[in-house]
């Protein structure tokens, strides 16, 4: 059955695949991005021409933005089925290395972006009493990697996020998924992302651009190991979107490099997890 679903983030990599995956499959696709009249308008006019998918021009980082694109696209489409938060930045350098501003630029979109488009559907999803959101994550969001501090608790902070709404919103029979991904060659950290901006920092730790570029080489080099595809983020997400009802896991790990060990981790976190709350009288 076609259902409305708004990705944001569309303008390149898994957003774009996954708006061309779910379209093909016969889905109402809405496709958001920034500047569709600016450096994005060749690929907001390739998408457009696409069967089943409407570009809008949204700025995750703007709460205006959201506000204004979701006011348009539930007018016109009367409801919102799927929600997929897949627009997001990474970013490298020391943890000191940035700046205050460097951080709250990074939460912006990886942490606040969700919150403001979670805010701006979830009050037609509740009315309707049923809803799906599935936010794009990160492998490592079990535990963080040096050089890379900032992006890892943007992620941390999202995990958090979804895993406390998720126990709000059951009485509602909202579902929501997070998709821990592991490194794939989309691109991300090359278009702009927020790298450290105190520059005077770095020069006190010894061999940082030597352990920085040893850890780039070794993800290039597991993405060449297992041949790592993004179009299985979009199948991995087609394939949530086609699951029955409350069959949908909370956490879908998409991460050939993690050999199962991602699912190993979230298996045992959830187990400890329920333990301890029961302490606290707690079932979620």
């Amino acid at each position: 059955m076609s259902k409305v679903i708004v990705i944001t983030g569309t303008s390149s990599g898994f957003g774009k695949l996954t708006a061309l995956t779910l379209a093909a499959d016969g889905h109402a696709v809405v496709a958001t991005m920034r500047d569709t009249e600016g450096k994005n308008k060749d690929v907001a006019d390739e998408l457009a021409k696409a069967d089943n998918i409407e570009v809008v021009e949204m700025d995750v980082a703007q709460s205006l933005s959201v506000d204004t694109a979701f006011g348009y696209i539930l007018k016109k489409y009367g409801s919102v089925d799927v929600l997929i938060n897949n627009a997001g930045v990474t970013g490298f350098g020391v943890a000191e290395g940035y700046s205050i501003e460097g951080y709250k630029k990074m939460f912006e979109i990886n942490f606040y972006g969700p919150v403001r488009t979670y805010q701006a559907v979830l009050p037609s999803m509740r009315a309707a009493r049923q809803g799906l959101v599935i936010n794009l994550s990160t492998g490592a969001s079990g535990f963080a990697v040096p050089y890379m501090v900032p992006y890892m608790a943007s992620k941390f902070a999202l995990e958090t996020f979804i895993e406390g709404i998720d126990s709000e919103l059951r009485d509602f029979n909202i579902e929501n998924v997070s998709v821990p991904c592991g490194v794939y060659p989309t691109g991300m950290g090359e278009k702009g992302g927020f790298n450290a901006d105190r520059e005077d920092i770095p020069a006190g730790y010894p061999d940082f651009e030597q352990r920085l570029g040893d850890l780039g080489k070794t993800f290039y080099s597991k993405v060449e190991e297992f041949k790592m595809d993004p179009q299985t983020i979009a199948d991995g997400i087609k394939a949530l979107v086609d699951m029955e009802k409350g069959a949908r896991p909370l956490r879908y790990p998409l991460d050939a490099i993690a050999q199962g060990t991602d699912q190993e981790f979230i298996t045992a976190k959830r187990k400890i997890k329920r333990k301890w709350a029961s302490k606290y009288g707690m079932d979620i």
